[in-house]
C-alpha cells in the first residue's frame, strides 16, 4: 500500500446548495464565480453534483455547467460528481463526456455513481435497489464504446442497443467519438457507507475513491480499508495519493466567529436539511460514528464535532490532523461549499483555507512523515 507522496492537493465540491428564495440564475452566476475564485486560489479540481427535482440543489446537468465554466477558467480540472448513470442511456453519456473532454482540452474528471434522490428515481422510472447494477453495466458500456470502433452492439440487463446497419465507412457515419485523454479521463467513485459497495468496485477497477462529507472519520477510514482490500484482491496496489476526502470546513479569524457563523449559515442549514431528508426515509445512520447512537442525538451539536469543522486556522488544522490520525493520509482534501448567504465571509473562509490552512497542513503532515 503506497502512502500519499508530496503535498496534499485541494479541490472543491458543490451540490450546489442554494436557498429556494434565491433566483436560479443568481445561484448559477455565484457558482460560476466560485469556480473562477477557486482557480485563482490554486484549487486543483472542482466537482459539481447532479440533481433533477430538488429546489435546494439546482444543477440538473453538470456537464452543461462545466461547458460554461471552461470559458472562464484555464487550469482547474472540472467534473460531475457523480454522473448519475442509472438515469441516462450509457451511449449518450459516452458521447457527451468525450465531447466535453475535447472542449476542456483534457481538463475533465469523471465520477460515476447512481442517483439516490427518490424523486429523480421516480421521474425516470428506475428501481432504487437496482442502482448499483445499473452503474456497473453502464460503466462497462461506456468504456467499451470508448475503446472500440463500429459496429456497436449491447444486449444487457438494463440497456439494449445496436449501431451496425447504418455504419458507413465512406461517409464516416456511425462512429462514437472517443475522449481526448486516453484511454479515458480519470474515473472516481464516491463512498457513503461502511463496507461500501462502490469502494469495492473502485478498488477492484482502479478508480479513485472519494469519501463523502456526510460520514464520520471512522467511516472514512473504513472506506479506505474497503477500497484497499478490494484493490489488493484484484492485484492492484492501492495508492493513498488517489484518495479524495470531502469535508465541510468554515474558517474565520477566530474560532468563536467561525462556530457562530456555521451554526446559522448555509453550511449548518444544509446539514439540518439533509437530516430532515434522512428522517423521511433512510434515517440518520449515515451521520453516525456509532450505529447504536439514537437518531435524536444526530443533531447539529454532534455534527459540529464530526463532519463539520469550524474554527480559526489553528483549530481547523488541529481537527484535520486528528482526522488524518484516524483515516491515514490522503491525496486530496475536497472542500465543500454552500450558498453565499454572506458572500464576504465565504470568500474570506476560502482565502484562509488556500493561503494559510493548506500550507500549514502540508507542513504539519510533512513534518510528521519525516519524524
Amino acid at each position: 500500500m503506497v502512502d500519499a507522496p508530496g503535498p496534499i492537493k485541494y479541490g472543491m465540491f458543490i451540490m450546489p446548495f442554494h436557498s429556494p428564495e434565491k433566483p436560479l440564475a443568481q445561484g448559477y452566476d455565484e457558482d460560476l464565480e466560485l469556480i473562477v475564485r477557486a482557480e485563482e486560489l490554486g484549487f486543483d479540481e472542482f466537482w459539481i453534483g447532479e440533481h433533477h427535482t430538488m429546489k435546494y440543489e439546482t444543477i440538473v446537468m453538470p456537464e452543461v455547467f462545466i461547458g460554461r465554466a471552461l470559458g472562464e477558467t484555464s487550469r482547474i480540472r472540472l467534473g460531475a460528481a457523480p454522473v448519475c448513470l442509472n438515469l441516462h442511456h450509457p451511449a449518450h453519456v459516452a458521447s457527451r463526456l468525450a465531447f466535453l473532454d475535447h472542449l476542456s482540452k483534457g481538463r475533465l474528471n469523471i465520477c460515476f455513481g447512481n442517483s439516490s434522490v427518490t424523486a429523480d428515481q421516480e421521474l425516470y422510472g428506475v428501481d432504487p435497489k437496482k442502482g448499483g447494477e445499473m452503474v456497473l453495466e453502464a460503466i462497462d458500456v461506456i468504456l467499451k464504446l470508448w475503446d472500440s470502433d463500429p459496429p456497436y452492439e449491447h444486449n444487457g440487463k438494463y440497456w439494449q442497443f445496436q449501431l451496425k446497419d447504418n455504419v458507413d465507412e465512406e461517409t464516416l457515419i456511425g462512429f462514437i467519438h472517443k475522449p481526448l485523454q486516453q484511454p479515458h479521463p480519470p474515473i472516481a467513485m464516491p463512498g457513503m457507507s461502511r463496507n461500501s459497495y462502490s469502494m469495492k468496485v473502485a478498488g477492484k477497477r482502479g478508480y479513485q475513491p472519494i469519501a463523502h462529507c456526510l460520514v464520520t472519520g471512522n467511516v472514512v477510514a473504513d472506506q479506505w480499508k474497503t477500497y484497499g482490500l478490494a484493490a489488493e484482491e484484484a492485484g492492484r496496489e492501492p495508492n493513498r495519493a488517489e484518495f479524495k476526502v470531502c469535508r465541510s470546513i468554515f474558517l474565520a479569524d477566530t474560532t468563536k466567529e467561525a462556530v457562530d457563523r456555521t451554526r446559522s449559515n448555509s453550511l449548518g442549514q444544509n446539514y439540518e436539511y439533509i437530516g430532515n431528508l434522512f428522517d423521511k426515509g433512510l434515517g440518520r445512520g449515515i451521520y453516525k460514528r456509532d450505529l447504536d447512537m439514537p437518531d435524536s442525538e444526530c443533531q447539529l451539536d454532534f455534527l459540529m464535532t464530526e463532519q463539520i469543522i469550524a474554527g480559526d486556522v489553528d483549530e481547523v488544522l488541529r481537527r484535520l490532523l486528528l482526522l488524518i490520525e484516524e483515516t491515514g493520509t490522503f491525496g486530496t482534501l475536497v472542500l465543500m461549499s454552500y450558498d453565499w448567504d454572506d458572500k464576504e465571509s465565504w470568500l474570506h473562509s476560502m482565502d484562509l483555507f488556500a493561503n494559510e490552512l493548506m500550507p500549514a497542513l502540508n507542513k504539519a503532515v510533512g513534518a510528521s512523515a519525516t519524524a
